[in-house]
């Protein structure tokens, strides 16, 4: 694992929102962060577009550009949050819809993210996927049907529950809803994870030129 420095989370503010999103009293959680387990298969750009070597690539270049960073909150497994992390596959997509081409490799798809929108943006963006203050499952979230989550970025998306199917709606008009396809990653830990299939996007992005 490469070196991330855990920082104070200023952006953070408590979230009550969702009944039973923390774990009982009685229930003893351990304290691995997700940065721990995203870059615990050394973050090697790969052929796998299932993983999360982007978004564990982005954390770690807008950490070496601006070290206090909230986004190292995930490199503190003291701090309760719940994260949903798009998968390398997200990202491809996400980027097509910025330059109008569809690239064949992450380290690519990563290059022209960054140089799309700058690390900035990008930090911004990796917010807008943190829950902070909240350990939300995957049994809470199917029970948080149009309940609005605020993030540490800020604004705030939707969860949508349809045929056992959670989506989450943001704040783009124009890209399919994200949908959880892997979930409770990092379970039994304060900070817990669900993998997506789109990046949530902050902003209404315009249409991609065809």
């Amino acid at each position: 694992m490469r070196k991330i420095a855990a920082t104070g989370f200023a952006a953070a503010s408590a979230l009550a929102l969702v009944a039973g999103a923390a774990a009982p009293a009685s229930a003893a959680l351990n304290e691995k962060s997700l940065a721990a387990v995203l870059t615990s298969d050394n973050n090697k750009f790969d052929k796998n577009w299932k993983d999360y070597d982007i978004v564990t690539e982005a954390v770690l270049a807008i950490l070496a550009a601006k070290p206090e960073s909230a986004v190292g909150v995930l490199a503190d497994g003291s701090v309760k949050l719940t994260a949903f992390v798009p998968n390398d596959k997200a990202f491809q997509i996400l980027v097509k819809d910025l330059t109008g081409k569809k690239y064949k490799k992450e380290k690519t798809v990563f290059n022209k993210l960054v140089a799309a929108v700058g690390v900035d943006t990008v930090e911004q963006v990796l917010l807008y996927h943190v829950v902070p203050g909240a350990r939300i499952t995957a049994k809470t979230a199917m029970g948080a049907d149009d309940v609005k989550l605020t993030t540490a970025q800020g604004a705030k998306f939707k969860v949508n529950v349809v045929h056992s199917s959670i989506r989450l709606q943001d704040q783009d008009r124009n890209s399919r809803n994200a949908r959880v396809n892997v979930v409770n990653i990092n379970k039994g830990n304060k900070q817990i994870a669900h993998g997506i299939d789109r990046v949530l996007r902050p902003i209404d992005l315009p249409p991609t030129a065809s």
